[in-house]
């Protein structure tokens, strides 16, 4: 961890009110909590977590770019597929955890464009400086649409039209499972221990699994190496979230993009450690209990579990693929050819992040597009080809 760069004072300050409130918590619990309300906490506390504190968080300045970021090609091609859902469902639009709102002024400028303008523009955010810099970023890219714009607090209690989510499903607490050939099943979380010099800190602690993460963790037959263990997520929270969403959805479709494996490659025998990683200021690192409050925790999604979610609650599976072949489908080429003569600066950049959203060494294979829709009867333009719904 020594590469990584130091916090502020003030930084490590708010860490260490966040650290004092997970501890009382875990004494409360009776000295252990789970590692998903560890993973709560450190991103979502009021005023103190990750998420909902006020340390900026994408960008250069941040601590990761997604692909609005990138290019504001990626919201363009993805309005082929809005609109689509758009038209055949209302004119609505919510996007779900929306940065720093360079997706939403992106596809509300090229639906625009297109002569399919939502009436409605909902930006569902937990965090009060996210949501300032999405009406800054609206207010300077958009300010005719900006109107159109509102923030949510809660699920509304019935939509119709698109719901966006990129880059969600990875920052729902995950609960943690740990096989072993010797105990079985058992459930990995939180505990606070005191080194030799009486400091306590924040420690790793195993219980057998109980309830609903025991049902779902031996319904996953997890390899149990001989001798060692095996370690993997589950992601309760993201199928409860689904689940919430197919009672509201009207009409429409939920287009989610994340990085994640269908549960096949999810649970390989080789993946014996998980997926959880964490980020801070562009650097990935594997402690969870560094800083609290100050780095990004993502787990990869298992797609098959989210598709699942949605079928059971009620909703259409209608593709699921990678999102280089999303954005191919719905014609990302042809935005870019709109960027001018193919040997201008602009183009270039445009033409470089595209290859960073489709290569397969950077997000176009690793990161993946699964749509739950109510109603729709067309196939979806994002999964004219390529779609891998056998592999779920």
């Amino acid at each position: 961890m020594s590469a990584l760069p130091q916090p502020s004072a003030d930084a490590l300050a708010q860490s260490a009110r966040l650290l004092e409130r997970i501890e009382a918590e875990i004494a409360a619990a009776g000295g252990w909590i789970s590692f998903a309300r560890y993973m709560e906490l450190a991103l979502y506390a009021p005023g103190l977590g990750y998420y909902s504190g006020g340390a900026r968080k994408f960008g250069p300045g941040g601590d990761f770019i997604t692909a609005p970021e990138l290019t504001p090609l990626f919201g363009q091609a993805l309005a082929t597929q809005v609109e689509q859902v758009m038209r055949a469902s209302a004119p609505a639009v919510i996007e779900v955890g929306a940065g720093t709102g360079l997706l939403a002024a992106d596809l509300l400028l090229e639906l625009e464009r297109r002569g399919c303008v939502p009436d409605r523009y909902g930006i569902l955010e937990l965090s009060g400086e996210l949501r300032e810099r999405q009406f800054d970023t609206l207010a300077d890219k958009a300010p005719h649409l900006a109107a159109r714009v509102q923030w949510l607090d809660v699920l509304p209690e019935r939509f119709s039209g698109a719901v966006v989510a990129n880059e969600v499903l990875d920052v729902m607490p995950v609960h943690l499972l740990v096989s072993t050939a010797a105990a079985g099943l058992a459930e990995r979380g939180v505990a606070f221990e005191a080194d030799a010099a009486g400091v306590r800190r924040l420690c790793w602690a195993d219980v057998p699994a109980a309830g609903a993460v025991r049902e779902a963790g031996l319904a996953l037959n997890l390899p149990a190496p001989a001798g060692g263990e095996y370690v993997s997520e589950l992601n309760l929270a993201g199928a409860a979230w689904v689940a919430s969403w197919a009672e509201r959805l009207q009409a429409g479709a939920l287009l989610l993009i994340d990085y994640g494996y269908p549960r096949a490659e999810y649970y390989l025998p080789s993946r014996s450690n998980g997926t959880l990683l964490c980020y801070y200021r562009h650097h990935a690192h594997g402690d969870p209990f560094l800083w609290p409050g100050l780095n990004d925790i993502t787990a990869f999604v298992d797609f098959t579990a989210v598709a699942e979610a949605g079928f059971d609650a009620g909703l259409d599976v209608h593709g699921y693929t990678t999102q280089a072949q999303f954005l191919f489908n719905c014609g990302v080429l042809d935005c870019l050819a709109r960027r001018g003569p193919q040997e201008s600066a602009g183009y270039i950049r445009a033409a470089r992040a595209v290859q960073r959203l489709t290569a397969p060494q950077e997000m176009g294979e690793l990161f993946k597009v699964l749509a739950l829709a109510r109603g729709l009867k067309a196939p979806l333009l994002g999964f004219a080809r390529g779609d891998r719904l056998h592999a779920l």
